[in-house]
This record gives structure tokens, sequence and C-alpha cells, in this order.
């Protein structure tokens, strides 16, 4: 059995998916690994890309665009080895990532999923690295600004846990699918990723699934990996707008809502809607304006 199964679902990020697996294949360690690169119908040559530079790799070739989980679970399918890797096509590898995280995973035998610290290009943590599941007073909290009005309060700032210190081991609720370690059997215990979901929201619901079958999720600041994020949403910001909040009510209606009072339950889904609406008039407006600027 394989060490480690690494799964990238990419749609259209063809230069951020070569250096991804670039520094992939750099990684030090002694370990054994696979490398299954799911296509998501890209037209950028994505697929033909793998194909000349990296045949080492396993390539999917997806007739579809079905979403984050729907490619990735193309390739869990096939995954036999002791651990799972999901990660995104943006990001880049220190050469000792790898085996930094299987020596926690080895280290932490009641950990079924962990993350490393998240670092974004101008050098900022990326803060969906570690965060608790949006139950409705936690997503309300964010909503409303007060997480960030008071990152420091155990109270509001649950969502992205900002009142604890980045360069310490944590047990979280989850880790985001740019780089998600899990074990093996998981798949096989919990089941895999919900495919109702498209672009958000479904790495929270599989660590949600896993912390329900008795492991912990972990947070790793020893290991340290570069983030570019939202390279592929930004195609189509106004889609990726909606998806969020899509995710949001999708998440609360499959784990909230059948414990939340009925009177509640209506505030959360027009808030919801309100949200979406807000952004996607937001998003209405910034193309608009860009569209004005470059106007003759």
């Amino acid at each position: 059995m394989l060490d480690l199964s690494i799964v990238i679902v990419n749609y259209n990020t063809r230069d951020l998916l070569r250096d991804c697996l670039r520094s992939i294949y750099k990684s030090q360690g002694g370990f054994s690994y696979e490398v299954c690169v799911v296509d998501n119908a890209s037209s950028d040559g994505s697929a033909e890309m793998v194909h000349r530079e990296f045949p080492q790799a396993k390539l999917i070739e997806s007739k579809v665009n079905g979403g984050w989980a729907y490619g990735n679970n193309l390739a869990l399918r096939r995954c036999r080895a002791r651990y799972i890797l999901l990660l995104n096509p943006d990001t880049l590898l220190p050469s000792t990532a790898l085996q930094g995280m299987l020596d926690f995973m080895d280290a932490h035998p009641d950990g079924g999923a962990a993350g490393p610290k998240l670092v974004r290009a101008d050098g900022s943590m990326d803060l969906a690295c570690r965060r608790s599941f949006p139950t409705p007073e936690v997503a309300f909290y964010r909503m409303v600004g007060l997480s960030k009005l008071f990152p420091k309060s155990r109270r509001f700032a649950r969502y992205n846990l900002t009142y604890l210190d980045p360069d310490q081991v944590a047990e979280v609720d989850s880790v985001v699918g740019a780089f998600m370690m899990v074990r093996g059997e998981i798949p096989e215990q919990v089941g895999l990723l919900d495919e109702s979901f498209f672009m958000y929201g479904d790495d929270l619901d599989w660590a949600l699934r896993i912390k329900e079958r008795g492991w912990k999720v972990y947070y790793n600041p020893a290991v340290q990996v570069l983030h570019y994020k939202r390279e592929a949403s930004r195609q189509d910001r106004r889609r990726a707008r909606g998806e969020f909040y899509r995710a949001m009510r999708i998440f609360y209606l499959k784990h909230y809502a059948p414990s939340t009072p009925l009177w509640l339950h209506w505030l959360i889904l027009g808030g919801i809607a309100l949200g979406r609406g807000m952004a996607l008039l937001k998003e209405g407006l910034r193309f608009k304006g860009f569209a004005l600027e470059g106007s003759p």
C-alpha cells in the first residue's frame, strides 16, 4: 500500500497546476505516493499539459465541470493509500511539507484529518485553514462583522478562530480543502464528498461527518504551504459569490435546520437570501464600473 494519494482537481488553472505539480515532485522524504489530477473539462490545455509534462501523474479527464466535490470523488473512488491529500492546484509545497504532514498524522492516531498553515502570496495567513463549523450563531457573528471587529474574542471570532495562536497546534472543527489530509479509511467510513456542494462548503461538511465518527481534526502550523487562493473562482466571480451562499444554505438545511425553531429557521433562510442578493448586486456594480472605466 502506498503511503499517500494526492488528489488535485483542476479547472482552467494550467500554469498554477504546473507549478504545483513541480513542487510535489520535488518533495523530500522516505514515503511512497501517487498523484491523481482530475481535470474538470478545462478549456486552457490543462489536460494536455499534464499528459506532456507529467506522464507519471494519473490523469482523469471529466467531460463536465461537476464541481470540486464531484471531481475529487472521481479520484477518491480509486485511492488506496494510508493517507489521502486533497490539494488545490493554486498551492506550492515546500520540499518537506508532505513528509511533515505524514509524520504529524502518524503521531496523532486520533486525527481523521489535518491541514497545515496556509500562507497567501502577500505573506498573510489564509484564515480559512482553521475554522469552526458555521452554526447559526457563529455564522451570524461573521456575517454582521463582529468577528472582524473583535478578532480576539472567543465568542465572536469562532469562525476563523483568530483568537488562537497561529503558530500552535490546535484541534479545530475543520481545515480547508485546499490542503486537507485524511486517513485512507475515511472515504469508506464517512462516505465521499457531498456533490450537492459545487465550490464551497463540501470540506466543512466532510469535516463535520469525520468528527461525527469520533475522529479529531487538527491544524498543524509546523508545516506552511503557499496558497494563491480563488484563482479558479475568479474566472466567474458572480457565480462564485452565488455558490458561496448556496453552499451556506445547503449546509444549514442539512445539519442545523432540523433542530432550529421555526421562527429562527425562516429568519436564517431570509438572511442567507439577503446576503446572496447583496453580494451579487455588489459584484454587478463592480463589473459595471469596470466596463465604464474601460469605455472610450
